[in-house]
């Protein structure tokens, strides 16, 4: 064997020792990666970057949007002159059916239940135009925290849209609402002369029965 042949001999061995090195080293880093990856999923290795915590969207809330006070003088309707359509605006099942049952039970008349067509995360929404204003006070009083809304209809029919945070009708004792006695405008209501109702009326109801 030539010099020249002994020294390409040792020129390829040192390539294929830096070669084994280089995947050598590879490969560590690949296992090294592999296991800090495991250790992050599985928390047991807990790094700044890794726990910052994201908010969540919030869920919607309740918001009262300028709403009629009473007309001056304005009485409180008797429940069997209020007709209410009831909304199921949750998930729960049967819901505007059961309300509607114990509004029945109070003389309401009821128009139809159905399922609204969103969600709502409130208590409730009474939904009435400028001619169901006595009537929406009167059923707002047989049930706490409901956002009063107006829209552009025109008959005094009263929508009911029951929200997630919805439990029950108010004790029938606790419903306080004397005939003969004007009905109390809350604090916040525009004055019944100044308003202006919406131009067209709110959408509710979805085919789906609640």
């Amino acid at each position: 064997m030539t010099e020249q042949d002994r020294g390409r001999q040792l020129r390829r061995r040192h390539m294929h020792e830096r070669q084994a090195v280089i995947f050598g080293v590879l490969l560590a880093a690949l296992a090294l990666a592999g296991l800090g990856a495991a250790a992050v999923f599985t928390g047991s290795l807990d790094l700044p970057v890794f726990a910052r915590e994201f908010a969540a969207e919030p869920s919607p809330t309740a918001t009262q949007d300028p709403y009629p006070c009473p007309p001056a003088g304005a009485l409180p309707v008797p429940a069997a002159q209020v007709t209410v359509k009831v909304y199921n605006a949750t998930t729960r099942v049967g819901l505007a059916g059961a309300t509607a049952e114990g509004l029945a039970a109070r003389g309401f008349v009821i128009a139809l239940t159905e399922n609204a067509l969103a969600t709502y995360d409130g208590t409730a929404r009474i939904i009435f135009g400028t001619a169901g204003v006595a009537q929406a006070y009167t059923l707002a009083a047989h049930l706490d925290g409901a956002v009063l809304v107006l829209d552009a209809r025109l008959d005094a029919t009263v929508d009911l849209a029951l929200g997630a945070e919805f439990a029950e009708l108010n004790p029938l004792e606790s419903v306080v609402l004397d005939p003969a006695v004007p009905l109390v405008a809350p604090e916040g209501c525009t004055p019944f002369d100044q308003v202006v109702a919406p131009e067209a009326p709110a959408v509710t109801e979805t085919p789906a029965a609640g």
